[in-house]
């Protein structure tokens, strides 16, 4: 006879053991889910980011220390530029002076703006002053470096036929053969970009005005002229201020930056971050602080090559001592007198 019971315990036994089975793997799974919550976080990734924006701010922390020392580096071959011009046959009754900024380019050579080394470039008064068989005569043009005593003479030998930029032959010293040319940069710079002026804002009105309290006291009221810049120079007190801001436009070659400026900074480098000339400052938006204007450098390059084409011709003059302060004020004296 047929028993049921008999036939249903194989059935349970093996339906507790499948039970008995997922129950396990369930636990293990649920095991190894409390495992995973409560194990220590994979930060490799978060650590990698870490690292790396450490980095970073350690790049961008050398860049401008690099760029500071860059800039303060070309500050010894940025000149101070001064000058007298008049009308042939009216020397008596026109004259008139300029003041700006120069730099060195090349050994012999000083790059700036064509209105600092031909001081009527572009102004229409003196063009309207002038009458038929007069000409416009420039009397003196000196650069006084950091560093130099006297000042050394320069000549115009050649300029941008439509721009305003000049370059100019500079008087061989000891002194000058050791300035440093500054390195124009392979690029024109980009909107946004970094950029420092090096200039002589205010001409000598300016740099009385930073100079130690007992100089600016005695020289405060003197007149803004070559005589008050050769006696900064003797107490050497020829030093061009850094100004800084960014490019706000390139347009063909015009740079706009929002580095102030003033009277006598133009021909002042403009320089990127690694001390390369970007470009050249020459002239600015009265009331718009972001209206600097300036040439791009790459429109100096040709001047440059011609240049010193033009100084390879000419024949070579020795190289004159350099005086000492003593030296420098007994001559200084001399010429006053």
């Amino acid at each position: 006879m047929f028993n049921s019971e008999q036939q249903d315990e194989p059935v349970v036994e093996l339906w507790q053991r499948f039970v008995q089975g997922l129950l396990g793997v369930l636990a293990l799974v649920g095991a190894f889910l409390m495992a995973h919550y409560y194990a220590p976080p994979d930060n490799s990734g978060l650590e990698q980011q870490v690292h790396t924006l450490s980095h970073q701010v350690e790049e961008l922390q050398r860049e401008e220390s690099f760029s500071a020392a860059a800039v303060d580096d070309d500050r010894d071959s940025v000149a101070y530029i001064y000058g007298i011009y008049h009308i042939s046959g009216k020397a008596e009754h026109f004259r008139a002076r300029v003041a700006g900024t120069g730099f060195v380019v090349a050994p012999g050579l000083v790059a700036t703006n064509r209105h600092v080394a031909q001081p009527w470039y572009g102004d229409r008064e003196v063009t309207a002053a002038l009458r038929p068989g007069e000409s416009p005569v420039l009397e003196k043009l000196v650069a006084y470096f950091p560093g130099s005593p006297l000042p050394v003479a320069l000549q115009p030998i050649v300029w941008a036929k439509h721009g305003d930029l000049a370059v100019l032959r500079m008087e061989k010293t000891a002194f000058t053969e050791r300035l440093k040319p500054l390195a124009i940069a392979a690029a024109p710079p980009h909107v946004g970009e970094s950029i420092s002026v090096l200039a002589y804002p205010m001409g000598v009105t300016g740099m009385v005005a930073k100079s130690p309290a007992l100089v600016y006291e005695r020289l405060s009221s003197h007149p803004d002229d070559a005589d008050t810049a050769s006696e900064l120079a003797a107490l050497s007190l020829i030093r061009p201020s850094a100004t800084f801001g960014h490019i706000g436009d390139v347009s063909g070659d015009k740079l706009i930056y929002d580095a102030p400026t003033a009277r006598g900074g133009s021909g002042g480098p403009v320089l990127n971050r690694r001390g390369e000339v970007v470009g050249i400052n020459s002239a600015y938006i009265d009331g718009f602080s972001g209206g600097t204007l300036g040439i791009t450098s790459e429109n100096l390059l040709p001047l440059i090559d011609t240049a010193k084409q033009m100084l390879a011709q000419m024949p070579p003059e020795p190289a004159k001592a350099i005086p000492t302060t003593t030296q420098a004020a007994t001559q200084m004296a001399a010429a006053q007198r």
